[in-house]
């Protein structure tokens, strides 16, 4: 079963009580909200993946169907950059957990994971258009080496785009790769790391796994999006919790509550962002890289 990130922390800053109303915008598979729902408070849980709604559905059946009164949740299947649509009365509390879920990762066929071989997908709704393989094969060169630098902050990020692009092109040079489509995770894998010295190979593959996620799902311009409005549906008191994992969307978020500190809208509760201890590291490795941030509305 998936292990949520930093779940003792964030139900602390929560503050989940009974007849407080929550928002997890990132329902995943429903660890957060289960530890919400057992202080006997209510959630509306937000996804964009099909499997995660089947599997948190699935986890938490025994609070649905939610009630006007006592635990319980309502799942809705939306992009929570759509979130001032969705919420029709102020809540207590916003739940942001980013990136990608342990079960997402270890799904071949989903291409998240340099591990394991699978098609270039990487789209959370997989109801969307836009994949990684049309990335990888459409995009011209600079603006794949401008996602490779702005969402993965990679160094070789022209080297790789070439190398790509070198790829996917009909032959015209002796020493280029055999020219093709490029279809699965462990093709991609391949060309970069030809395209890199040998000390950088891991580190830049999986920026640039992590970069096309990224552009695929549209993550920073959502989570901007959905940042902006949160502070309006919150009540005043209400909690905005935040966990990212990687450094862009942390500066977003580390930023964002700056501004709105000084303008009188937010008070920042994590002056530092909180991190996992070693015992939760070691129980669930993926949270070595979660960030936590937090802040109330005044």
């Amino acid at each position: 079963m998936h292990v949520p990130a930093l779940l003792q922390e964030t139900l602390r800053l929560l503050g989940p009580k009974p007849g407080r109303i929550f928002v997890d915008c990132t329902l995943g598979w429903g660890g957060h909200a289960e530890g919400i729902l057992k202080s006997g408070a209510r959630v509306l849980g937000i996804d964009r993946d099909e499997e995660a709604i089947t599997a948190a559905r699935e986890r938490l059946s025994g609070y649905l169907p939610a009630g006007r009164h006592g635990p319980g949740i309502r799942v809705i299947r939306d992009n929570f950059s759509n979130i001032e649509k969705i919420i029709t009365e102020p809540v207590d509390g916003i739940l942001f957990d980013l990136g990608v879920s342990s079960y997402q990762i270890d799904e071949a066929k989903r291409g998240f994971s340099i591990r394991f071989d699978g098609p270039l997908d990487m789209r959370m709704d997989q109801g969307q258009a836009l994949t990684a393989e049309e990335i990888v094969n459409k995009w011209p060169e600079e603006e794949l080496a401008r996602i490779f630098t702005e969402y993965a902050e990679e160094r070789f990020a022209k080297r790789i785009a070439k190398a790509i692009v070198d790829y996917r092109e009909p032959a015209t040079e002796p020493r280029r790769l055999a020219s093709g489509h490029i279809k699965t995770t462990g093709r991609l894998k391949e060309i970069v790391e030809k395209a890199i010295p040998t000390w950088r190979k891991r580190e830049s593959v999986t920026r640039v796994f992590q970069a096309l996620r990224i552009a695929v799902n549209s993550e920073l311009e959502n989570l901007k999006k959905a940042l902006s409005v949160s502070p309006q549906i919150l009540k005043p008191g209400g909690r905005l919790i935040v966990i990212s994992y990687h450094s862009l969307e942390d500066r977003m978020v580390k930023w964002f509550f700056r501004d709105l500190e000084k303008s009188g809208i937010l008070k920042i509760l994590t002056k530092r962002p909180m991190v996992a201890e070693a015992a939760e590291i070691e129980a669930n490795p993926r949270a070595r890289s979660a960030k936590l941030r937090g802040a109330e509305k005044i």
